[in-house]
């Protein structure tokens, strides 16, 4: 099959006389593939166990005929109002004990037993009537898990909490020793006193929330393994997935990205940052490197404006289109929408769609249907894939871990991964994610941002890739903290510290954030940094930039050591973009760094996917594009 394009249908708010112009306008549009029944739970399930399949069927029926294929949902996003009237338990509580209510969605808890035997009983049904209909290619489980409920607090939840801790930690006594319950008289005697991490007076401890963000994240998880497994045993020829949510804090998707057929991914950026298409370059990066490098789907995206914003800003003409090659370039296999026909009631009334209000004739549907016979002619695309020299890793245990209350400062963990992004993006440099504890040997540039907790297994794992030749940049707030979150008896850095030749003594952030300091070195004659400084002494490595100003002058702010036939390099501060940017090119002189393509122009993007070569204007000037000048 070619390149999925399409995008959510939802024929359950429309008469049988519409999906017959729906079909008739998805032919002339190219689309091939659209996503059926996301939200129709209450419509497949009127009431307790009485199923009704007819409209579905006949709605299956026409798409095979005009053959457009169906990515089926399974429909367990929205419980159906009878199920919260006769279950108020299935509905979820927030940190503060506030039970909420129905009338929107996502409305349930992942914790209640409840919730998850009635979408057992859903799935199934639905697996065994479509489990071999020839216009279902995939299933998509759920939808956007943990978008609007990513905790739930409970007391459904808290028997969950024990009973994951208890599975981690063996018993009360390991538990106390990876929590330090011995501090402020939190010692348990059992895992029956353990509650989730509740609004409470102050500080919360911190091991605790760590793992009950790891439990979230569990818990949404087991929601969508109950599904798969059903699907696994009543429909094991047809893959399955669910749709993520960009680079989302709540859920670990490196966990997730190992239990889907495929990556799915929802993407809205706001079009009225300028800068938006590097932000969405590095989500497609983060897509492409979860899949380990095989093509995924753009499910969601909008034609134009949403309508959950503030102000919801249309996008341009062509940007639709611009985003849809840039997806594709980075490696994606589909382009999907939300939605193929704008609602005219519900609270996405005003979100866009790829056949809007105004009809087939309005700008929208002209450009979707000249993106859709666009799409049409790249088959081929979909087997190519490129690698790259350079990979960054992303840690949701250190997200979650960094951003505590109670650190040292407040650091925003992917902003600060953003800034590293975007100084290769702007040299047409691929950049891989990848997972700590990945094997590393292929990359010649390895950037280790804020890991802030990990194990002396990963430390030891990033200084033999040093030694074998590898380039690691550490920054600051690396390896301060074990994966339980305290620190290990090899003070900051543990067992890098002698790897990168140097000791943390001090953490000093400066006191407004936007404050800067210079810096000066054989690195770069006259420099600057932000927002953060740490006091370290050297025990071995080169520096090669100082701090000028107050107290820290004359203290090392960056330093490089040999390590076997690599190196090591550590960065205490927060460099400054134009700083960073002389960094960066130090970093890839004389490396086996190669950029994807030529570089034209700041708003032009240039992505080599195989031996394709996309180049894509982000901007509003006249570019001119010589290949000739490549190299």
């Amino acid at each position: 099959m070619s390149m999925w394009f399409g995008g959510d249908y939802n024929p359950e708010q429309w008469s049988p006389d519409v999906w017959e112009e729906d079909v008739r306008l998805m032919q002339r549009a190219g689309v091939n593939v659209v996503t059926v029944g996301v939200f129709a739970w209450a419509m497949l399930e009127p009431s307790d166990g009485q199923f009704e399949f007819d409209w579905l069927d006949e709605v299956l029926g026409r798409l095979n005929k005009a053959g457009i294929k169906v990515f089926l949902a399974t429909a367990t996003a929205s419980p159906p109002p009878w199920l919260v009237a006769a279950h108020p338990d299935i509905l979820p509580v927030t940190a503060t004990g506030v039970r909420l209510s129905g009338g929107s969605r996502q409305h349930y808890s992942p914790h209640s037993r409840t919730y998850r035997q009635y979408a057992a009983r859903l799935v199934r049904e639905l697996a065994q009537r479509y489990g071999s209909h020839p216009a279902i290619v995939a299933w998509h489980v759920n939808n956007e898990y943990g978008g609007h409920i990513a905790r739930c607090y409970s007391d459904e939840g808290a028997i969950g909490f024990r009973a994951w801790l208890a599975s981690r930690y063996g018993d009360i006594a390991g538990l106390n020793a990876a929590w330090g319950t011995t501090f402020w008289s939190q010692r348990y005697t059992s895992f029956a006193e353990i509650e989730p991490p509740r609004v409470a007076p102050t500080f919360i401890n911190p091991t605790q929330l760590l793992d009950f963000e790891r439990f979230s994240s569990d818990a949404l998880l087991e929601c969508y393994r109950e599904e798969l497994a059903i699907l696994r045993e009543l429909t094991p020829r047809l893959p399955v997935s669910t749709n993520f949510m960009g680079i989302f804090k709540p859920l670990d998707y490196w966990k997730w990205a190992s239990e889907v057929d495929f990556i799915c991914d929802d993407s809205y950026p706001d079009p009225s940052d300028p800068l938006s298409y590097i932000s969405e370059a590095m989500t497609c990066d983060v897509m492409r490197g979860l899949g380990s490098g095989r093509g995924w789907i753009l499910a969601e995206q909008a034609t134009s404006a949403v309508n959950w914003r503030d102000r919801n800003v249309p996008k341009p003409p062509g940007a639709m289109r611009a985003k849809a090659f840039q997806a594709i370039a980075r490696g994606a296999n589909g382009i999907m929408f939300f939605q193929w026909r704008q609602s005219i009631f519900g609270s996405e009334k005003f979100h866009s769609a790829m056949l809007p209000h105004q009809g087939p004739n309005s700008r929208i549907f002209l450009e979707v249907e000249a993106l859709g016979k666009e799409l049409a002619l790249l088959p081929t695309v979909k087997e190519e894939r490129s690698d790259a020299s350079v990979a960054i890793i992303l840690d949701w245990d250190a997200w979650w871990a960094l951003e505590q209350p109670g650190n040292p400062a407040t650091i925003d963990y992917l902003a600060n991964v953003r800034t590293w992004y975007d100084e290769f993006y702007r040299r047409n440099i691929r950049v891989d994610f990848v997972r700590a504890g990945s094997e590393l040997a292929r990359y010649s540039l390895v950037i280790v941002p804020h890991l802030f907790c990990a194990s002396d297994d990963i430390a030891r794992g990033l200084a033999d890739y040093a030694s074998k030749g590898g380039t690691m940049v550490v920054t600051y707030q690396s390896f301060i903290l074990d994966d339980n979150l305290h620190i290990g008896e090899a003070g900051y850095l543990g067992p890098l510290s002698t790897v990168l030749g140097v000791c943390i003594e001090e953490f000093a952030p400066l006191a407004l954030p936007d404050s800067t300091l210079s810096l000066s070195g054989p690195l770069v004659a006259l420099g600057s940094a932000t927002s953060w400084a740490e006091v370290i002494r050297v025990e071995g490595a080169e520096v090669l930039a100082s701090f000028v100003d107050g107290d820290l002058s004359g203290r090392a702010a960056i330093t490089r050591k040999s390590t076997g036939s690599g190196s090591a390099i550590y960065v205490a501060t927060q460099l400054a973009q134009e700083t960073m940017a002389i960094f960066v090119d130090e970093l890839l002189t004389n490396r086996d760094v190669e950029p994807d393509a030529w570089q034209i122009d700041d708003e032009v993007e240039t992505v080599r996917r195989g031996t394709t070569i996309f180049t894509i204007d982000h901007g509003s000037r006249d570019v001119t594009v010589r290949p000739a000048e490549s190299k």
